[in-house]
C-alpha cells in the first residue's frame, strides 16, 4: 500500500495536480476539500469540533485503506489548525500496516498563490479565495509547511506544469523500490 501524501500552499495546484496522477494511474483521489468542506458545513473552521472530526475522518479512511491495501492520494495543506505531528502520525499508521508514505511537496511563492488565489476553479470546493487573507496567514502556512517531513519530491509549480509534475510523481510513485 502506498500513500502519496501530496502537500504545499493555497493554490500550489495540489488538486489538479493530483487528479492528473490520479487518472494516470487509477488510485483514489482522498483530496482535502473532501472532508474540510463536509466538517465546516456544520462546525465554524478551527472551531473545536471541526478540528477533531476533520482529523478523525482523514485518519479512519487512511487506516481503512491501509486495512484493504488500498493505495490512494492525499492532498493536504498545512496549517496551525491541524495537530502537530499529524503527517507523522498518518506516516506511522501506513508503516504499521506495511505500507509506505511518500511525502511530496508543491512549492509556489506568494506572488504565485496571490496570482491564482481567486481563480474561479477554487469555488468548487471552498477554498481559500481572498488575497488579503493569504497575505495575512502567509506567515503561518509557511511556518506549517517548514515543519512537515522531508519529501521525496518537491516541485516549484510556478516553473513546472501540472502535467509535468503529475509524470514526475508517477515515476517516483512507480520506481523500483531501493532497499
Amino acid at each position: 500500500m502506498k500513500l502519496l501524501f501530496l502537500h504545499g500552499p493555497p493554490a500550489a495546484g495540489k488538486y489538479t495536480i493530483a487528479r492528473a496522477v490520479a487518472d494516470a494511474t487509477g488510485l483514489p483521489l482522498f483530496h482535502n476539500h473532501l472532508i474540510v468542506d463536509a466538517v465546516h458545513a456544520v462546525f465554524p473552521f478551527g472551531s473545536p469540533g471541526f478540528v477533531a472530526l476533520r482529523e478523525r475522518f482523514w485518519i479512519d479512511v487512511i487506516r481503512a485503506a491501509v486495512t484493504e491495501d488500498r493505495s490512494l492520494i492525499f492532498t493536504f495543506q498545512p496549517e496551525s489548525s491541524v495537530s502537530p505531528g499529524f503527517p507523522e502520525q498518518v506516516a506511522g499508521i501506513v508503516a504499521a500496516g506495511g505500507g509506505e508514505t511518500i511525502f511530496v511537496q508543491l512549492r509556489l511563492d506568494l506572488a504565485g498563490q496571490i496570482s491564482r488565489i481567486a481563480n474561479d476553479d477554487r469555488a468548487r470546493f471552498g477554498k481559500l479565495r481572498d488575497t488579503a487573507l493569504l497575505e495575512q496567514l502567509h506567515a503561518d502556512f509557511a511556518a506549517c509547511e517548514a515543519a512537515m517531513p522531508a519529501s521525496a519530491l518537491i516541485i516549484d509549480t510556478a516553473s513546472t506544469a501540472p502535467a509535468d509534475a503529475a509524470a514526475r510523481i508517477i515515476a517516483l510513485l512507480t520506481a523500483p523500490q531501493s532497499n
